[in-house]
């Protein structure tokens, strides 16, 4: 019973890590695409992180 409320209290924390940075203009958690670059069809043209091409 104590390690299901650890994890409750742990998962608890880093959503309200994650909303605080929110609440103080950080904007939404960034993801990184890198991993789909080992798969057969890669999304890298649909990843936000991707840097815009000039032009």
């Amino acid at each position: 019973m104590t390690e299901v409320l650890l994890a409750i209290v742990i998962t608890t924390l880093a959503a309200a890590g994650m909303a605080l940075g929110l609440m103080l203009g950080r904007g939404p958690a960034r993801t990184s695409c890198g991993a789909s670059e080992c798969l057969p069809r890669g999304r890298c043209d649909e990843c936000p992180m991707r840097r815009r091409e000039a032009g």
